[in-house]
């Protein structure tokens, strides 16, 4: 009943209306509804696959942030000291901002970087220091000053902790990167992909990070779980879907328990270059109400 309303309201949106012999439009709906996250595999798909998708009914973009996935964490065992690493696709978009990034943005969405480890031993969790640990806080930062993107996403697998002579995880290593990070960039956005050592380390010398995240997620596709992490509903994703992986009627089910249960957010992941309009109306008709549009 809900989404028929909604969709009636948007017809009655779209009424022109005479004015003195003038057609004059009402505009569109505003969106309404979780905030919705597409992580794009930038080695084999565009960033502006996440912008081909609109609300049917003329409220708006199917999804709010696209996330670039992914830049890496690695490791010098020269310097002993973790650094920024790019891959050549990663570096393609990087330096294509101008017609992969700013058409996104032009549009009202987000995009953000993801940072992932690289079996390399270097992780968010074990920075020797906390100097070390705010020296890459400043690279972040720099990124995302550098190429005008709209923040960073934390994504704590693949680091191999201990490997290359690194340290294992501490307590403090990850509280004093994101306090540097939130320091340096109080108005963008910071994210946590809500899984590794650095996810169960958000407290240390009375300090704790969690309000410092705009948004967190569960990292678990084709489940329900929620972050555990001291944010709002209206952060919180505990909703994860494989597009195209997951089954439809499991999105919609994750989609309709997000809006049921008061959540803020919905996650999807792998974005691909193929029409998934079908797919993805099976989330948007319980998230906002509609069908979602492919416009190509």
């Amino acid at each position: 009943m809900v989404s028929r309303i909604r969709q009636i309201g948007a017809l009655v949106a779209a009424v022109a209306l005479m004015t003195g012999g003038t057609t004059v439009t009402a505009s569109a709906l505003a969106k309404t509804g979780p905030v919705s996250v597409a992580y794009v595999e930038v080695n084999s798909n565009s960033m502006l696959n996440v912008g081909k998708y609109t609300l049917a009914n003329g409220s708006g973009n199917v999804f709010d942030i696209g996330v670039i996935f992914a830049a890496n964490i690695n490791y010098d065992v020269a310097r002993k000291s973790a650094y920024l690493y790019f891959n050549p696709n990663v570096q393609r978009v990087l330096d294509n901002v101008a017609t992969q990034v700013r058409p996104l943005q032009a549009k009202g969405i987000k995009v953000t970087l993801s940072i992932l480890g690289n079996h390399e031993g270097a992780g968010f969790a074990n920075f020797p220091s906390k100097q070390a640990a705010e020296a890459f806080a400043k690279q972040l930062s720099d990124t995302v000053a550098k190429y005008g993107l709209d923040g960073i996403d934390f994504d704590d697998e693949y680091a191999e902790y201990g490997k290359n002579g690194t340290g294992q995880p501490n307590a403090s290593s990850f509280v004093y990167l994101v306090s540097a990070l939130r320091a340096a960039m109080p108005n963008k956005l910071i994210t946590l992909y809500n899984i590794g050592p650095a996810a169960s380390r958000l407290s240390y010398g009375g300090v704790n990070i969690a309000s410092k995240f705009d948004y967190a997620w569960n990292p678990y596709y084709g489940t329900w779980g929620v972050p555990n992490i001291a944010l709002s509903k209206a952060r919180l994703s505990p909703a994860a879907v494989h597009i195209n992986a997951t089954p439809s009627s499991t999105a919609a089910s994750l989609a309709k328990r997000t809006v049921s249960e008061g959540y803020g957010v919905y996650l999807t992941y792998n974005l691909g270059a193929s029409d998934a309009h079908t797919y993805i109306s099976a989330f948007t008709r319980e998230l906002y109400g509609t069908d979602a549009r492919y416009t190509g």
